[in-house]
């Protein structure tokens, strides 16, 4: 199982990426996001190997966070890897979350290839959804905050407003705020 690659990018397009290692090139299938996060020609990224009876597939990540994403949405009957990488390149891990949290479809219907009955389905299968948003950005405070929140019975449509208004990086800072609008 190939979990890894490093090497130098031979050619770069918006959804895929052939790695050169040491003379072998492997074709790597990435998201958008990803393709963005690609700035040298010398790159790492997290891969998941999909083995099927016709074809052995890489899916390359930036982040081990989209790649955790990307593992949990393939798992779900009906979301193959091109639905997974369609939703990987529209939502980073964290704003995943968010839509989750949220079970807001009409956001997940934005993603090409979903309705309202995929998105209605894809939000049932991940209300356990948990991905470690670690690597992006002020968002573990968020998450930190977040789980604090709902901790103390508020629900989930509530914290996830008044969070996006929120302009605090501080867990607590954001706790306090948060807490100043909810009541």
């Amino acid at each position: 199982m190939i979990v890894g690659i490093e090497g130098t990018i031979q050619k770069k397009e918006p959804t895929l990426v052939h790695v050169n290692v040491h003379g072998l090139v492997y074709e790597v299938f990435i998201s958008i996001n990803t393709f963005h996060a690609l700035e040298s020609e010398q790159i790492k990224l997290y891969t998941i190997q999909i083995i099927r009876e016709d074809a052995h597939t890489l899916y390359g990540f930036a982040t081990e966070s989209e790649k955790q994403m990307f593992a949990q949405l393939i798992k779900i009957n009906g979301i193959g890897p091109k639905v997974a990488v369609a939703i990987c390149s529209t939502y980073t891990p964290g704003s995943f979350l968010s839509i989750v949290q949220a079970n807001d479809v009409a956001a997940l219907k934005r993603v090409p290839g979903i309705g309202a009955k995929g998105a209605s389905r894809i939000l049932v299968e991940l209300s356990n959804f948990v991905v470690n948003v670690h690597d992006e950005k002020s968002l573990p405070s968020q998450t930190e905050a977040a789980m604090a929140l709902e901790s103390l019975g508020f629900k989930k449509e509530q914290i996830i407003k008044v969070l996006s208004t929120i302009q605090a990086s501080d867990t607590g800072e954001i706790v306090k705020e948060a807490l100043k609008k909810l009541r």
